[in-house]
């Protein structure tokens, strides 16, 4: 029988909305329901809302509300950022990226490819770590646009980006981030790094779905992908989620303490997890430790199991994570972030990951590492 209640570690997918974003939106779901493009006093709410709610956004990351452009998830603010830069830069035919990323960039970079846009895809090394030096190399004096992670939503393995800011600005690269893993879970402050371009998605920080955000520097050039009525000063047409983007504001605003929560709560519960499993479960290996980590994600691989096989046996105790490999169409993938890593086939498909939340308790863990230790444990036996 399924625990009571569930314990939910799968914060790196999506995370729950908390009651003060619910309360937020509520309103523009019930009652004030205008267009913010009409003239009208109930346009005039849903103007002012979303208004509030860009401003909420831009401090998050120390950036200007009117550099906040909102979109309807962190897939297509990545694509936005990458095509409606080249597409503004018509010069710039040189894409790097790493071989880690987001499917959203990874895809979007093989379009541009067969395209005929020259694509370079760096290497990590088997901590999860970029390599500096290729992306020295990969920076010559030819326009080029960098599109790169903050953390690895498998991982949790957190890039440098303050070096990698520093080195595109001294190459007069164009720098795009994805910064959805990394929002609320680790300091963004777009006033001290010189970036360009930044993803946000609203329920990885306990917003909700289908609303993102793309921060793009003023100054810099970013074609539209969608054409139509001007929304958004004219970069993202279409009427906008007002309740959507209003719980993003409100999820953005608690967020700008997640760091510190992270640090200080969350990391330690991670860190017992693993302690718990290292402990109770011979050969495991856990991934990243040796690179700087989110403080919510723990992925380990572990030998004789596999990793579907595990997370299944996991959801009938009522304790829900995910899987280091990816399953598409009925056959199993290994995941392109380990096999980037170095590891074999075998290690990928026997792996898994536990990412916590604000709201995960040390009791969550307890009960989480006993019932993973023993369902292992009978999975070998």
């Amino acid at each position: 029988m399924p625990l009571s209640p569930s314990i939910y570690l799968d914060a790196n997918a999506t995370t729950c909305l908390v009651p003060a974003v619910v309360d937020a939106m509520k309103p523009y779901l019930a009652h004030h329901f205008g267009n913010p493009s009409s003239l009208h006093r109930e346009g005039t709410k849903a103007r002012d809302a979303i208004r509030a709610a860009r401003r909420q956004t831009a401090t998050l990351i120390g950036a200007k509300p009117a550099e906040i452009v909102f979109t309807g998830s962190g897939s297509e603010s990545n694509n936005m950022a990458i095509r409606g830069v080249l597409e503004s830069n018509p010069n710039i035919r040189h894409i790097v990226t790493s071989a880690v990323e987001h499917s959203s960039v990874l895809a979007t970079c093989a379009y541009l490819k067969d395209k005929g846009y020259e694509v370079t895809n760096l290497g990590v090394d088997s901590n999860g770590a970029i390599d500096m030096a290729a992306l020295q190399t990969a920076l010559t004096t030819r326009p080029t646009l960098v599109s790169l992670m903050w953390a690895n939503n498998e991982t949790g393995v957190v890039f440098p980006v303050d070096a990698i800011a520093q080195l595109s600005r001294t190459h007069d690269a164009v720098l795009h981030v994805d910064a959805v893993q990394a929002a609320g879970k680790v300091p963004i402050d777009l006033g001290r790094v010189p970036l360009d371009l930044l993803s946000l998605s609203a329920h990885k920080l306990h917003g909700p779905k289908g609303v993102g955000a793309l921060f793009i520097r003023t100054g810099v050039r970013c074609a539209p992908l969608i054409h139509g009525g001007g929304q958004e000063n004219g970069l993202r047409s279409g009427t906008q989620n007002v309740a959507g983007i209003v719980g993003l504001g409100e999820a953005a605003k608690a967020a700008v303490e997640g760091p510190a929560i992270m640090q200080t709560n969350v990391a330690p519960l991670r860190d017992r997890l693993e302690q718990c499993l290292l402990a109770g479960i011979p050969g495991v290996t856990l991934t990243g430790t040796r690179s700087e980590r989110l403080p919510n994600t723990c992925h380990l691989s572990i030998p004789d199991v596999e990793g579907d096989a595990l997370l299944l046996r996991l959801d009938d105790a009522g304790i829900f994570a995910s899987a280091g490999s990816a399953c598409s169409a009925g056959v199993m993938a290994p995941s392109h972030v380990m096999m980037a890593m170095g590891h074999n086939t075998r290690d990928s498909q026997s792996s898994a990951r536990f990412s916590l939340s604000r709201l995960t308790t040390a009791e969550d863990i307890e009960t989480a590492a006993e019932a993973i230790v023993k369902i292992v444990t009978g999975m070998r036996a």
